[in-house]
């Protein structure tokens, strides 16, 4: 007769059937799902006939599968798309409490992987073929409506995941979908409201004249190439410092940008860089954007215009566009930035985890 080890023997005391044994009373489910976007951060979901809520591509682990090979095979049962799966972006351990099973399943637990897909172009897109029987639709959904159509557990995964994706510090462990060591996005609440969406037409001419400026917004580098981007406290709906032209700027939008910077973010900057602006064919007014090196940064302050007080982080500007959805204008923006850089000495960022700035000088 075999008997089960007790908790208080170590391994080395053990036989392999004992220890077998242990390990297989603590055996847990393993599952596979893949994060995929569109050009514009949109994230790719399934809607299948046995669920009543979307899901992301992926399933169950089988015998004798890596969680790696399980997404592959995944996607190709699913979507008809042959690819590799080599970077993760989540392992989640789901509790039994967390995935809200029913109990005839007898739910044990599971550790969940989530891979990256990539961003999808719309070739990638016209290829899919939605497996018959299984997945009636495959739709691509604006990250902040993941809870509504998601259950709670796959949409707090994949908002995580989304963010680590974002951050590039690596897979985020989780628990229950959410990160056991939050960074600053996952604080915030990035992407659970909806990202600003603003896909107007970018020129690097002058604006006209005749058109009234609406707005003047800057991107701010530091020494390194990353830029000055604030959140919001209250929803992580993220912007660029800069704001609305007032009387006391005396029509000069660099008056404006310094002044709402200094407001916003208590940042000085040095002689910023004209871009280009933004047109709307439904208003009468530009957007001006500038350039400019960032040269201190003193404690966050309460804006006198909102009343709140910003969350101050730095990313790269490729980091910065996806809290944003400014389609396609958006690549002619970032291609006039980066001319910017090098004109103001400034090398390229190297994609790095998203921080909090510290207060001080920053000197080129």
């Amino acid at each position: 007769m075999t008997t089960t080890p007790t908790a208080d023997e170590t391994p080395g005391t053990f036989t392999d059937e004992q220890y077998g044994a242990q390990r297989a009373e603590a055996a847990v489910w393993a599952g596979a799902s893949v994060l995929i976007t569109d050009r514009r951060g949109l994230v790719l979901v399934e809607r299948v006939g046995y669920r009543d809520t979307r899901l992301l591509p992926g399933g169950a682990v089988d015998k004798g599968e890596s969680p790696a090979q399980a997404a592959a095979r995944e996607l190709r049962e699913e979507l008809g798309v042959t690819m590799a799966l080599d970077r993760g972006l989540a392992v989640d351990w789901v509790s039994t409490a967390g995935a809200n099973a029913r109990p005839a399943m007898r739910f044990p637990g599971e550790v969940l992987h989530v891979f990256d897909g990539g961003t999808w172009d719309d070739e990638q897109i016209a290829a899919i073929r939605p497996r018959a029987g299984e997945i009636e639709a495959v739709e691509f959904v604006e990250p902040a409506r993941l809870p509504e159509l998601m259950s709670p557990d796959n949409a707090r995964r994949a908002l995580s995941a989304l963010r680590a994706r974002i951050n590039a510090a690596g897979p985020a462990l989780l628990e229950d979908g959410l990160p056991i060591a939050p960074t600053v996005l996952d604080r915030a609440g990035v992407l659970s409201t909806a990202r600003p969406r603003h896909h107007f037409p970018f020129h690097t001419g002058p604006a006209p004249e005749c058109l009234p400026v609406h707005q003047v917004w800057g991107w701010l580098f530091t020494p390194d190439g990353r830029m000055l981007v604030l959140l919001e406290p209250d929803t992580g709906a993220a912007c660029l410092p800069g704001g609305t032209p007032e009387l006391q700027d005396c029509g000069d939008p660099v008056l404006t940008l310094r002044r709402e910077t200094r407001e916003e973010a208590a940042a000085e900057v040095g002689e910023p860089l004209f871009i280009g602006h933004l047109s709307s064919p439904d208003e009468t007014c530009s957007r001006l954007r500038y350039a400019a090196a960032l040269t201190r940064l003193g404690p966050a302050p309460v804006d006198p215009a909102t009343g709140r007080t910003y969350i101050r982080i730095l990313a790269t500007p490729e980091q910065t566009l996806e809290l944003f959805d400014w389609g396609e204008p958006a690549v002619d923006q970032l291609a006039a930035l980066h001319q910017a850089r090098t004109r103001l000495g400034i090398p390229k960022a190297v994609r790095q985890p998203v921080s909090e700035p510290a207060v001080g000088t920053f000197a080129l």
